[in-house]
């Protein structure tokens, strides 16, 4: 048999194999079949030049090589989904009270995500009864099994990841900014048992920054600054013609290591983030947070710690209050604070019938420390999250003092109120 032959011979079985088999799996064991006829074949002609077995194995590497290229670069997408409805009994809102409570609406969402060998994407969209939203949207790529980089609309790696709380209310700092912030820009991650580093930058928030194009700046899932709030202003007002103002070039670093203790899983990280505020009339500004957290498994049990500072500074002016936008309307927040988050869980798994885990749970938050001696801010939400299928359900009894959506602000000074609140959510 010539070199020529054997090797046309190969060529033409593997197209006969690809062309006849259904499956990619059915192609490599014909495949494999024909490696143990030329290794027979090789026996019997063991005088014909080496040659030949060098072209052998090449052409069955190269069409063995082909397929499992074909598998390993096949495209995923995946699709999802959540609706959600919302009771709530407000005891600060007399209208609320007097009628028992209200039962609205709350959310409409899609999700899709998927890959093409290394490369993946994520994103969603909300729609709620009152803005329509993006609140993530990105596409990455896995560099090996412990990197991966990112771009677009992504959560910023500050503090515990994913959530800084377990109930539907999130924490304190996440009106402040600073829990599941998504913004536009680049991440880098590397994650091993043990160790996870991220470092981003963030060009702007995910509305484009201060002159991004969009129709109203309060349509946004995570709050971000929007302006100066300036002496004699309303909390709730839009900023001053001249002080509107965005977050721009933001550096954030983030790094958190996981020890093992038989049955106690324990991380601690800190985090770091840096930035400027491009205001309207060309002042110069800029704002940096840091924090430190710890996470606590032991069996079934969760606590999660954290402490975080946070300042904004602008040139030539003495800024008490910041003016920030999400959900639809303007807030405020302290100019600088500093928080602490104090949360236990308790995961119980269960059969009652279609519910199978059942999670009990206390999260405390306190604001403290403010720019201007402002009141301090606190939350306790106790409750419990109950999974049933693709049901899952936010028991809440919230008491909360200077807290938004607990019938408060930040920068106010108002009394204690308490709000149960009960929120269904079906996720497909």
């Amino acid at each position: 048999m010539t070199l020529y032959t054997l090797a046309a011979t190969c060529i033409a079985l593997a197209l006969s194999t690809s062309a006849n088999a259904t499956t990619v799996e059915e192609e490599l064991k014909a495949l494999k079949e024909r490696i143990e006829q030329l290794e027979a074949q090789q026996k019997k002609a063991a005088e014909q030049p080496q040659v030949i077995e060098e072209v052998e194995v090449a052409v069955v590497n190269e069409v063995v090589e082909e397929v499992e290229v074909s598998k390993t670069t096949e495209a995923k997408v995946n699709f999802g989904g959540a609706v959600r409805v919302n009771y709530s009994y407000e005891d600060f809102n007399d209208a609320n009270a007097d009628r028992g409570g209200d039962f609205d609406f709350d959310l409409f969402r899609i999700d899709v995500s998927g890959s093409y060998g290394d490369l993946i994407y994520s994103a969603q969209y909300r729609w709620f009864e009152y803005m329509n939203v993006v609140q993530h949207a990105w596409i990455g790529y896995n560099f090996d099994e412990h990197q991966q980089g990112k771009i677009g609309v992504t959560q910023v790696p500050f503090g515990m990841l994913t959530y800084a709380s377990n109930n539907y209310f999130f924490s304190s700092n996440f009106y402040l900014g600073l829990e599941d912030d998504h913004d536009m820009g680049l991440n880098y991650t590397y994650k091993s048992d043990a160790n996870r580093f991220d470092i981003a930058f963030y060009k702007n928030d995910e509305q484009g920054g201060i002159d991004g194009y969009v129709s109203d700046r309060t349509d946004r899932y995570a709050y971000d600054v929007v302006g100066i709030r300036l002496d004699g202003e309303d909390a709730y007002d839009a900023p001053t013609a001249g002080y509107e103002a965005g977050e721009v070039n933001t550096f954030n670093l983030r790094y958190a290591h996981n020890f093992t203790f038989d049955k106690l899983g324990v991380e601690l990280g800190g985090s770091v983030q840096a930035g400027q505020l491009e205001i309207a009339n060309g002042t110069d500004g800029d704002n940096f947070a840091a924090a430190i957290h710890g996470i606590i498994d032991y069996d079934r049990w969760n606590v999660k710690l954290q402490v975080t500072d946070y300042e904004y500074d602008v040139d030539g002016m003495d800024v008490d209050r910041i003016v920030v936008a999400a959900y639809h309307f303007y807030d405020s927040i302290p100019a600088e604070a500093t928080t602490y988050i104090a949360n236990v869980a308790y995961s119980l798994p269960v059969d009652f019938g279609p519910v199978s885990n059942l999670t009990f749970y206390n999260d405390y938050s306190l604001v403290t420390g403010k720019s201007a001696s402002l009141e301090d801010t606190f939350m306790n939400v106790t409750g419990m999250a109950v999974s049933a299928g693709g049901l899952y359900t936010y028991f809440d009894y919230v008491v909360a003092e200077n807290q938004p959506f607990i019938g408060g602000t930040m920068v106010g000074d108002g009394d204690t109120n308490k709000r149960f609140n009960i929120n269904f959510g079906y996720y497909f």
